[in-house]
């Protein structure tokens, strides 16, 4: 891999990666089992990413990962995550409230049992299991979606088509999950259609937030803070319980957490621009910032 052909190349690299994670949902399915996450695909990820960045001579650090942010990267992540969907949490009990269907937390972590039957698991090995592959999870897709992908189609075609590039192909990444619904006759054609454009569509903007979010700092440790709460803390180990079922308004709940983040951070970071004379995003990693 070069500076040219970046597009084409990143490509090929996404293909690759996406044969994998294909694979295991469709085949190994490693979701379907005690480790109740497919993870296998992400660690394949990283591995890939380790290889390419030796192969083109750079380092990590190129790509966001810098220590010196990582505390107050971190902090400000988890902060818009939890203020986004504190108030997403509060208008989702305001709503089963409304219809008659009063609601708790409860906090656990979704698994298998050897019978294949849905269980709730509230024990640490599982609490810290969840926690580490959601942090594999994160590394992965923040360090080859924003870090390698923006800063390497960056080179060749500028910021804003890198951003966007990195933003669809992260939004096709999530396709595999409803196809698997799909071939397994848990959904229609038509709803898979409509399953697919929308986890697309939820998943750009996301990838969209999150790249703002690197290229504003030129670390990915906020977007990656996010990233993490958002997979691990409010999808997979807090849970709104109601006498019918649980969870059963998470995607509404999930839609308006990630419009309020979404529109806080396009907010925060188009003024930060007009503040700062619009500095270009190559010229902010020149300056290490």
């Amino acid at each position: 891999m070069n500076n040219r052909n970046t597009i084409r190349n990143s490509i090929v690299l996404f293909m690759i990666c996406l044969a994998v994670h294909a694979f295991e949902v469709l085949v190994i399915r490693t979701d379907e089992t005690f480790f109740a996450e497919c993870f296998i695909n992400k660690v394949f990820g990283i591995a890939a990413l380790f290889a390419v960045l030796r192969m083109m001579k750079m380092k990590w650090r190129g790509i966001g990962f810098k220590k010196e942010d990582f505390a107050t990267g971190v902090l400000k992540g988890f902060g818009i995550c939890a203020a986004s969907y504190f108030i997403a949490f509060v208008i989702e009990f305001i709503v089963l409230s409304a219809q008659g269907s009063p609601a708790h937390m409860e906090y656990f972590v979704t698994g298998f049992s050897l019978t294949g039957n849905m269980m709730k698991n509230t024990g640490a090995g599982f609490v810290l299991m969840c926690i580490f592959f959601n942090i594999i999870n994160v590394w992965m897709e923040e360090g080859v979606f924003r870090g390698f992908f923006i800063t390497y189609i960056s080179k060749e075609h500028g910021a804003s088509r890198a951003l966007y590039i990195s933003a669809l192909l992260f939004g096709l990444w999530h396709i595999v999950t409803p196809f698997r619904s799909l071939i397994d006759g848990d959904m229609t054609a038509g709803t898979f259609a409509v399953m697919t454009v929308g986890y697309i569509v939820l998943s750009s903007l996301m990838g969209i937030k999150w790249g703002l979010l690197y290229r504003q700092t030129g670390n990915i440790w906020i977007g990656a803070s996010d990233h993490f709460f958002n997979n691990c803390i409010v999808t997979n180990l807090l849970h709104v319980v109601t006498d019918s079922g649980v969870d059963e308004m998470q995607i509404v709940r999930v839609i308006i957490g990630e419009l309020i983040s979404f529109a806080a951070v396009v907010i925060y970071t188009r003024l930060k621009g007009s503040a700062s004379g619009k500095v270009s995003f190559a010229e902010r990693k020149g300056q290490g910032i």
